[in-house]
């Protein structure tokens, strides 16, 4: 998290819980509509059983009987229409706190593991972070409206019926005491016993059938050349078989708590009826009254029957919330300083001063006191076999990685005392897998240009030859599909070249910017790169042939030593 994070709400911490809190008044609201909703159904069939009870005694006992009959009629279409709003609103309330909270989430984790990205994230396959994002966050979103709402409005529910109960006949109070703390959490405990070993599976499960069905959609060029597909398809109908395990096992805890549920439920019904009867018997308890137990009873084990769901999808949430935590909880590669200076102005020498640089975990140094220097508007290029460290030099001068020993300094100035967004803003970048967006040509341009012309869109293209088929398109609106699916491999390196010529950066990093074209058109894309970089300073890394006059100095790096060519 960057320093300033927290001050972007004040004092508010930037976790999990504070997206909660910030919609804590919602929620609340939610669980008290859902509170009245439950109120209003156990009191309207308390209410309506004792009326029916009595109004069934008043016509046997005949023409001397009395009956209130227009008190409890008004007491329940009060609370029939009471019920019938309160439940309107809990829907609408909860679903709309349910939205924003969904919002917020997505928000909250994109900006805590943006950070991250590539240095930690890369570690991690996209479609696990997938299934983090979309699975993980739909468990959490409706935690408090699908769980711990349903769980105090119980309480609550239940705290009234006692009391209530309580004024009628003391003995039944204590009776539902009983069969409240049987049902209502007695019952549940049984029904997600393990359940956070069990749930954890699940979610690995889940995100394993996710991740290979994400990965098969995305090479399935690949496969299919390989005769792969059908070995493929038996390993994501696996994991969908593990999956459909899992949620069986799940299904049968919830219907042996269910069955539990109705017995327990059963026996207690049995012995209100044998209190309330007994009551009436001994002229402790009139016969509307003790029939209100009854269907008091009947309606608190009604509202208790979807605790073993709440329970349920609380523990859901907390294993999906420990799965998010997990990702954006990571310490970043690198972090912004304390105090940090403005970047060198104007462009300035870039230098490598004896760096060295191991990953993480491995003994073998890529870069093992390497020196290197890049003045304004100079071009290198960078050779190498595969695995030489080439990429890793380009990442450690995008600062997304410091350097285990040496410096790398911008204008005499270490790069560790510049604030990363600054330092970023210097630099065009074009990645060996760059991808193009699902979008307009223009959305992919500016995405290197938020504010670029129509004029100097038309120019990058033109400059990396692609100004002729954005006109047979229909245009800078014309739609790429996603990852360029209406272009061919050297079109879409290309658009995504022109993006980063559109960047106003005083450094381009350009790894292998001709891959996926043939050899004339490589080099005549390099030739216009040469003529649009202008003062611009540029460090290349790539396997071809350059032609005269496109970089200065050639260097070959090999077993961590940078060597120049020539």
């Amino acid at each position: 998290m960057k320093p300033d994070d927290t001050k972007r709400t004040g004092l508010e911490r930037d976790d999990m819980r504070s997206v909660f809190v910030r919609h804590g008044g919602w929620l609340l609201l939610t669980t008290v509509l859902l509170f009245t909703t439950m109120l209003a159904g156990v009191g309207l069939l308390g209410l309506s059983g004792g009326f029916l009870t009595g109004a069934a005694l008043a016509g046997a006992l005949g023409a001397g009987a009395t009956f209130n009959f227009f008190s409890p009629s008004a007491g329940i279409r009060g609370l029939t229409m009471m019920r019938i709003v309160s439940r309107y609103l809990e829907k609408l309330v909860g679903h709309d706190a349910t939205l924003r909270i969904a919002r917020d989430l997505r928000v909250w984790f994109f900006r805590r593991a943006l950070p991250l990205a590539p240095a930690r994230l890369g570690s991690s396959r996209t479609g696990e972070l997938l299934a983090r994002l979309i699975s993980d966050i739909s468990d959490v979103d409706g935690a408090v409206v699908r769980a711990v709402g349903p769980l105090l409005a119980l309480v609550g529910i239940a705290s009234v019926a006692v009391f209530a109960a309580a004024l009628i006949h003391w003995p039944a109070a204590l009776l539902l005491v009983v069969l409240a703390l049987l049902v209502g959490l007695g019952v549940p405990v049984l029904a997600v016993r393990r359940g956070d070993a069990n749930e954890a599976l699940r979610a690995r499960h889940r995100a394993a059938l996710r991740t290979m069905a994400y990965e098969g959609l995305e090479g399935i060029a690949d496969l299919t050349a390989l005769h792969a597909r059908d070995a493929w398809t038996l390993q994501v109908d696996a994991a969908a078989a593990q999956l459909a395990g899992a949620d069986r096992r799940r299904r049968r805890r919830l219907i042996s708590g269910n069955m539990l549920h109705s017995l327990l439920s059963g026996l207690g019904l049995l012995g209100m009826l044998w209190l309330a009867l007994s009551a009436f018997e001994a002229g402790k308890v009139e016969a509307p009254m003790a029939a209100g137990l009854v269907f008091l009873t009947v309606a608190l084990l009604e509202v208790a029957a979807g605790s073993s769901l709440a329970w349920q999808a609380l523990q859901s949430a907390r294993v999906a919330a420990g799965r998010l935590q997990q990702i954006v909880d990571q310490a970043p590669a690198v972090s912004d300083p304390a105090h940090p200076v403005a970047v060198p102005t104007p462009p300035a020498v870039l230098s490598f001063e004896k760096v060295v640089f191991a990953w993480p975990g491995e003994t073998r140094r890529l870069l093992d006191g390497v020196d290197l220097q890049l003045a304004p508007g100079e071009r290198i290029a960078i050779r190498g076999d595969s695995g030489c460290g080439k990429t890793t030099l380009s990442a450690l001068m995008l600062r997304l990685w410091d350097p285990e020993q040496g410096t790398i300094r911008y204008g005499g100035t270490d790069l560790r005392a510049l604030l990363q967004d600054d330092w970023h803003r210097q630099i065009a970048w074009l990645p060996q897998g760059a991808p193009v967006f699902a979008g307009s040509i223009a959305d992919n341009l500016r995405l290197g240009g938020p504010n670029a012309s129509d004029e100097a869109m038309w120019s990058v293209l033109e400059q990396v030859r692609l100004q002729e088929w954005a006109r047979q398109q229909g245009g800078l609106l014309a739609w790429v599909g996603e990852n360029g699916g209406t272009m061919s491999a050297g079109q879409a390196r290309r658009l995504a070249l022109a993006r980063a010529l559109l960047r106003n950066a005083p450094l381009m990093v350009l790894d292998e910017p001709t891959e996926g074209l043939d050899v004339d058109t490589a080099h005549a894309l390099l030739i216009d790169l040469a003529a649009a970089l202008g003062n611009r300073s540029l460090l290349m890394i790539t396997h071809g042939e350059l032609p005269e006059g496109v970089v200065q100095r050639e260097y070959r790096l090999h077993r961590g030593q940078l060597l120049q060519l020539g």
